[in-house]
């Protein structure tokens, strides 16, 4: 909870300096015919699209969730309304 917090209120530009260096890059999908990626930082998941969908510019957006579980909510969540399916 604390590093949530702490993650949630650096600068943009911190988080992802800290995602690259310490985080693990899961995958990345696209949303709305944008490339988003997904990192593992600890106990966080982090969202993140990127200007012009490159890994190398600056963030866009960047969606923070804590655990696993809320990341499978997410995600199936995500799903059901990519195929109008809620």
């Amino acid at each position: 909870m604390f590093f949530k917090l702490f993650f949630k209120n650096i600068s943009p530009q911190r988080q992802i300096n800290r995602l690259k260096s310490n985080g693990i890059l899961l995958g990345s999908r696209i949303k709305s015919q944008r490339k988003v990626y997904i990192y593992m930082l600890s106990s966080l998941f982090v969202e993140v699209t990127f200007k012009n969908d490159n890994i190398d510019q600056d963030p866009e957006k960047i969606k923070i969730l804590s655990g696993l579980k809320n990341l499978n909510d997410y995600l199936e969540k995500e799903f059901k309304t990519s195929f109008g399916a809620i």
